[in-house]
């Protein structure tokens, strides 16, 4: 225990300002609330956001391929579509060579049917 009598008076608010006591009702909680509520949302809008607002752009890239779209696969094969099914697309590789591919393995479209590039 201190013995608050034998202290200076330059030191006695520190000692007191350290006592159990006097921080024992700060509401020092709530600002660890805030805290994570802030984490919470700068990780949503820094990582969550984007990637949904990526796979939307995807899911859309998706519905649109036809039938004569070149296309790129997610393991780097060029192809042209030659048949749509309702969860693949049947792609022509090279002559007399087609495989079936199940649509999210789709990346990107290079040309499509109409003539409009992409990349």
């Amino acid at each position: 225990m201190l013995n608050m009598s034998s202290m200076p008076d330059a030191v006695l608010p520190l000692a007191q300002a350290a006592s159990p006591a006097s921080s024992a009702g700060s509401g020092g909680g709530a600002w660890i609330l805030v805290f994570y509520a802030l984490m919470a949302a700068a990780l949503y809008f820094l990582f969550i956001a984007p990637q949904r607002k990526k796979q939307k752009e995807h899911d859309a890239l998706l519905k649109a391929l036809k039938t004569g779209d070149d296309i790129i696969t997610s393991a780097g094969i060029f192809g042209t579509i030659t048949n749509v099914k309702e969860d693949r697309f049947v792609v022509r590789i090279a002559d007399n060579t087609k495989i079936e591919i199940v649509k999210g393995f789709v990346q990107s479209v290079v040309k499509r049917a109409d003539g409009d590039q992409k990349a």
